[in-house]
């Protein structure tokens, strides 16, 4: 497990991109026949990924959680960006076909991931404490909230998923969802805003091989960027704003933790402010 230690906006300024990359940036977050795993102390989530590759793998006790089993204190969002997959839980086995979203509570032992059908699955993780124990559920994609967001005339009208959130699955803290940019849209979340009461981290999917997402960052008068490939996520910290263009239409997954599970508990900040 991959420590990133808490930061601050006023280290944001003398930091050089490799710096900002090594803080904020998960380059690789799949890796075939392994589960990977960060640890951002930014409100003490876990991101990471499990990619079966014709394997079963067990989600490991990290050392590094001081718990006799990875969900004694915590919850477990799950979304799968690649092929059909499957997910064991303490016995209970779910199908998670592409887009589908699996919340596993606190208390849940034993996770087991595999390939089902054609293979392929790649399963995205995020992690945070938990304070009691919320059922085990799977949402396929068609069971969650649909909201339609932005304008084609703006270049940022998108589909947005929503999974795990007050009106949904329910969880301890975790809001977890996918937003899909409509073709020729090239911005998510413009204009931009902050949450300054939950962290928010990204895996940004779909993003063609020739293309790269422009990942805006920091606070809104003292701005930044992150220039991201497909599969790669973002840790976003509550005191930073967060918005992308990418030079093509992509997808991301997006997921939170913090004071609160209100999706709407955002500061706007319009383009004029931003420096």
């Amino acid at each position: 497990m991959e420590q990133r230690y808490a930061t601050s906006p006023d280290q944001l300024p003398g930091l050089t991109t490799d710096e900002l990359r090594e803080r904020f940036l998960i380059e690789q977050v799949f890796v075939p026949g392994q589960v990977t795993a960060v640890y951002t102390h930014h409100d003490r989530i876990v991101l990471g990924g499990a990619v079966p590759a014709g394997q079963r793998l067990s989600l490991p006790t990290f050392p590094e959680l001081r718990a006799e089993y990875f969900l004694a204190n915590r919850e477990l969002g799950i979304v799968n960006v690649g092929g059909p997959g499957r997910v064991t839980a303490d016995g209970e086995v779910y199908e998670l076909t592409p887009g589908a979203c699996l919340y596993l509570g606190r208390g849940t032992r034993e996770v087991v991931f595999e390939d089902a059908g054609d293979g392929g699955a790649q399963l995205y993780l995020f992690s945070a404490p938990a304070h009691t124990t919320y059922p085990n559920r799977l949402a396929l994609p068609e069971d969650g909230t649909v909201r339609e967001l932005g304008d084609q005339a703006t270049s940022n009208r998108r589909t947005l998923t929503q999974y795990i959130h007050e009106n949904g699955i329910q969880s301890c803290q975790v809001v977890m969802g996918i937003t899909r940019l409509h073709p020729g849209s090239m911005w998510n979340t413009m204009p931009a805003h902050t949450h300054d009461r939950r962290t928010e981290c990204y895996l940004y999917v779909d993003v063609p091989a020739d293309a790269r997402v422009i990942h805006l960052m920091g606070e809104p008068t003292e701005t930044r960027h992150l220039v991201v490939a497909d599969r790669q996520a973002v840790i976003s910290p509550s005191w930073s704003l967060h918005s992308g263009v990418g030079t093509a239409a992509y997808s991301f997954v997006w997921a939170m933790a913090g004071e609160n599970k209100s999706f709407d508990d955002m500061d706007a900040v319009p383009p004029t402010a931003l420096r």
